[in-house]
């Protein structure tokens, strides 16, 4: 019997191995593979390799040359605006909405959150038509604000679900503690809510900056300059010109647009833990 217990669990920790390393090479093989082509030299994917024979850095230097057809430095500084914008934006809106869902009750409490709930399922494609009118009729077309705007806006329902639910496994007995010397509904929600709640603010925060670097369909409606390109667009363009199509060099600055992904996440590490709760009650 000891023995079919010991076979059992060495299956089925073998069979949790083999999944996360198949998840691995999943995730691993196309970064890595992106990471060479960056270094291969030509423009053709037919000669790229994972691993480069003859690695080279002319791909990133062409990124920053100062051609007129390519930007990637305005473009860079356009993306990292936006994000940077879109993220404080959105943890304040998400913030403040979250908290009233989640302690307050007022008229229209649950309607509202059906609507949000709702406007999660509709594709953000569907109102792209209603979106370029708006930007026309506001004279607003190629307005980086509008965009960060429409991010803000697009992220506050899920967003608000996720922080709400987070909100809400904090215990009332702090919020009615704080009442009892005196503190209002403002120093609560700075003085308790939020510092308990940092976890799910990064995680907010991370969202609200990582999906302006990823969208390409918004700002695309939206912006149509070169010179107010973010990166999804810019990118785009260096493959889908049919004569000059340059595959490694869009590579290259695929990798780039990790780069301020990586740094905020790092920013935001140590507070991607839970548990705070607990040692607020203690407290």
């Amino acid at each position: 019997m000891f023995t079919n217990i010991k076979n059992k669990k060495f299956i089925q920790l073998f069979t949790s191995y083999m999944i996360l390393i198949f998840a691995v090479v999943i995730i691993a093989y196309p970064l890595l593979w992106t990471i060479g082509a960056s270094f291969n030299p030509g423009n053709s994917l037919i000669s790229t390799s994972l691993i480069p024979e003859n690695p080279t850095l002319d791909h990133y230097k062409e990124l920053f040359a100062g051609k007129e057809s390519l930007q990637y430095g305005q473009w860079y500084i356009n993306s990292i605006k936006i994000s940077v914008f879109t993220m404080i934006g959105t943890v304040i809106c998400v913030s403040f909405t979250a908290y009233a869902f989640s302690r307050f009750r007022f008229a229209g409490r649950k309607n509202a959150l059906v609507l949000f709930l709702l406007l999660q399922m509709i594709p953000q494609f569907s109102a792209l038509i209603a979106l370029f009118v708006f930007a026309q009729l506001l004279g607003l077309m190629n307005s980086h604000w509008l965009l960060t705007f429409l991010y803000i806006g697009g992220q506050i329902p899920m967003n608000t679900y996720l922080m709400k639910g987070y909100i809400d496994s904090i215990p009332m007995e702090l919020d009615e503690g704080a009442r009892i010397d005196g503190a209002s509904n403002t120093k609560i929600f700075m003085k308790i809510i939020m510092p308990l709640s940092r976890p799910m603010i990064a995680v907010v925060a991370m969202n609200g900056f990582i999906i302006p670097l990823a969208d390409f369909v918004l700002a695309s409606t939206i912006l149509r300059t070169p010179e107010s390109y973010t990166l999804p667009i810019g990118l785009y363009n260096l493959v889908n010109d049919v004569m000059g199509a340059s595959y490694t060099t869009f590579a290259a600055g695929a990798i780039l647009i990790s780069i301020p992904i990586a740094v905020v996440f790092v920013l935001l590490q140590k507070n991607f833990v839970s548990g705070l709760t607990a040692g607020g009650i203690k407290g």
